[in-house]
């Protein structure tokens, strides 16, 4: 037998007999010994006691019947959704494991069980089963109703659980949360017969809850596409502020009249979408509404809300969304003139703030900035040249926000990673039944989310042959076609491209068309890696630091000269992303308020090349040879990692299609495969 130690988050099955002596105490009216239980049980006990819950309950209340839990599941309908993937998978997983897997709602009710067959017949005896509710309120300290009312991940085992029937079950539960406001939706819950116990249970439970919200969040985006779709066209009002509001009442788009229209009545109300109206929302967790079905107790309009501004937004029958219309006044137009003058006079500001991410002042980086200005100005595509990690996110940020389309959208998307399937329906959006998988309704692609704004399209190199003509259409004809469709949309988009490859040797390799080469690199902006800007490592790691401090919630720090000059002489073959990755980890590993050389990660300091092998890498780099050091750097690492050009990638912190470049510059790709041979 151990002691517990109070704060620890799993328990320990040596204990048992001495929880077991602790919870007759307890009964007795008796305090516990110190370290006879851990706070989290401690904790539950007293609400248990506090609320008369029965310790001696040999079972959970009798199953709902079959038309309420008929109607409990409609309710949740969502959460089963997204969890019916991963509860499907747990009849197998779970299989002679002598384990179930539960999914809850909110309260503790039971909706749907799987796993082992053995195990749900013992769980029927306790009426682990759906339709029970296992609140904590009800049936005392559980995973289930335990995890439910603190909202945070907990394993109780055997003697733990407040009441005696459960006693024999070792559970782990964890808590699913809505993606759109951190709302409990339910639980996810491990359990099984006491012998069962097993610490990775929890992790199987959290994992899963994961799972589970990532899900919920891709349904989320499904209904916030359809809900657009259905409903842009009536944006365009030349008078009347127009405000589209989701099935919870958030408000998701506002055309541009909008926010002067609802100045001109004087109402109060915040577009971002963090302001909700209740009275919009359907039901608490507002799934669509069917047309004609009974409406959800009413909650009280906002005193500004007209009734006759709302109109429901309908989709195949259900309600998804709300449209709402705000009558414009005469003094709107003065208003939104208003407007229009004040953004006019703070076209300067505006214009810095659009590269304020971009941090140094180097004279090739202001360089780049100043074209990246000048070209925002105009509608031409960009192409952005650099390596791995040199921020050309950034710069296509900067460049949408000093442009006149700053206020639509800005849709990114990385072209590299995805198959040509896959990538032709992030690009192009698709019907529904489109093929095997398509989503329900449809989805507008990235192409089409960007019209009126700006495209960015990282790693362009990566798009595959196949697909390049069809995006070479979409470019000069102004037109896309939805995969399934054949019905033309006119979009019109600022495109920004990036690349860390030599597209003209791409062309001339065959692995990307001409013509598109030429369409895409209208204009281009080299930004300079971060070896060719040593003067901005100083400001760019007190700029880390800032940053870092403000989001930890930590004193500031200071950083030695000695560390700046180390900085300074590393080639970054990551760039900006790896700097502030060792600035970060730097900046949480240190205890004092002085981060000094000997807080540096290992790799910054590791000898890389001379003649007989090695030579430390701020040697190579005082020289002026980054390419050696580099060349040195890579080859070091590939024998470190026996070929594996995974983690030579990870450790090098570069993409591996920059280490594939990266191999046949420096002629070491054949060594690839030695290394890999070598047994090293």
């Amino acid at each position: 037998m151990t002691a517990n130690k109070p704060n620890q988050r799993r328990p320990d099955p040596q204990n048992d007999r001495k929880i077991m002596a602790a919870w007759e105490e307890f009964l007795s009216g008796h305090t516990p010994p110190p370290n006879a239980l851990r706070y989290l049980i401690d904790d539950s006990w007293r609400r248990c006691q506090e609320e008369q819950v029965d310790p001696t309950r040999r079972q959970a209340p009798s199953p709902v019947n079959e038309t309420a839990l008929h109607t409990l599941r409609h309710q949740h309908r969502e959460l089963l959704t997204a969890g019916k993937q991963v509860m499907a998978m747990a009849k197998d997983f779970l299989a002679e494991t002598e384990t179930i897997m539960i999914l809850t709602d909110p309260n503790g009710m039971i909706l749907a069980v799987e796993g082992d067959p053995h195990a749900l017949g013992a769980a029927e005896d306790i009426h682990l089963i759906a339709g029970s509710s296992w609140n904590e309120l009800i049936c005392g300290t559980n995973a289930i109703g335990t995890a439910l009312s603190i909202g945070q991940p907990v394993q109780i085992h055997a003697a733990e659980h407040f009441c005696a029937g459960i006693k024999q079950w070792t559970c782990s539960a964890t808590v699913i949360r809505a993606p759109y406001d951190g709302k409990i939706l339910g639980s996810i819950d491990v359990s099984g017969l006491g012998k069962t116990f097993s610490p990775y249970s929890l992790a199987l439970a959290v994992t899963t809850a994961g799972r589970i919200e990532s899900q919920l969040a891709k349904l989320e985006l499904d209904f916030r596409y359809q809900l657009l779709e259905r409903s842009m066209a009536k944006m365009s009002s030349a008078t009347d502020g127009v405000i589209i509001c989701d099935r919870r009442g958030y408000p998701i788009k506002a055309n541009e009249r909008a926010a002067t229209t609802l100045l001109a009545r004087g109402i109060d109300f915040d577009l971002k979408n963090t302001t909700r109206i209740p009275t919009l929302s359907m039901g608490a967790f507002a799934p669509p509404t069917r047309v004609g079905a009974p409406a959800p107790a009413s909650t009280p309009a906002p005193d500004w809300l007209c009734a006759d501004w709302i109109e429901p937004i309908i989709d195949a029958g259900e309600r998804i969304g709300t449209l709402l219309t705000i009558p414009g006044t005469p003094q709107t137009s003065i208003s939104l003139h208003a407007v229009r003058k004040e953004k006019s006079a703070k076209a300067t500001t505006t214009d810095i703030r659009g590269f304020a991410d971009i941090v140094g002042s180097s004279e090739v980086l202001a360089q780049a900035v100043q074209k990246a200005k000048l070209l925002a100005k105009t509608n031409v595509p960009v192409l952005l040249l650099g390596e791995t990690g040199v921020g050309k996110e950034n710069f296509a940020q900067g460049i949408h926000r000093c442009a006149q389309i700053a206020e639509h959208p800005f849709v990114a998307l990385n072209c590299g990673g995805l198959s040509k399937d896959l990538l032709a329906s992030e690009l192009f959006g698709h019907s529904e039944g489109a093929f095997t998988g398509s989503r329900r309704g449809g989805m507008v692609g990235k192409v089409e989310a960007a019209n009126g704004g700006t495209l960015f399209l990282d790693e362009i190199g990566e798009i595959p042959l196949e697909l390049q003509p069809h995006f070479l259409r979409v470019l000069e004809e102004g037109v896309i076609y939805r995969i399934g469709e054949t019905t033309p949309r006119k979009i019109s988009f600022k495109l920004i491209a990036a690349t860390n490859r030599d597209l003209r040797e791409e062309v001339a390799e065959g692995r990307f068309r001409m013509d598109l080469f030429y369409r895409v690199s209208v204009t281009s902006i080299r930004i300079p890696p971060l070896r060719e800007r040593k003067e901005d490592i100083e400001p760019l790691v007190a700029h880390f630091l800032r940053k870092f401090g403000q989001q930890y919630g930590a004193a500031p720090k200071q950083i030695t000269p000695e560390v700046i000059t180390a900085l300074e002489n590393y080639p970054w073959p990551g760039n900006v992303r790896e700097l502030r990755n060792v600035v970060e980890s730097m900046f949480l590993m240190a205890d004092g308020a002085s981060l000094g050389l000997d807080d540096l990660p290992s790799e910054i300091g590791l000898p890389l090349m001379s003649d007989d092998g090695k030579v430390d890498i701020r040697s190579a780099a005082a020289m002026g040879k980054l390419e050696d050091a580099e060349l040195a750097s890579i080859r070091e690492t590939l024998e470190a990692d026996r070929g594996n050009l995974t983690l030579v990638a990870k450790h090098l912190g570069i993409a591996k299609s920059t280490l594939y470049i990266k191999l046949k510059k420096y002629g070491l790709d054949h060594l690839v495969t030695g290394f890999r041979g070598s047994g090293r």
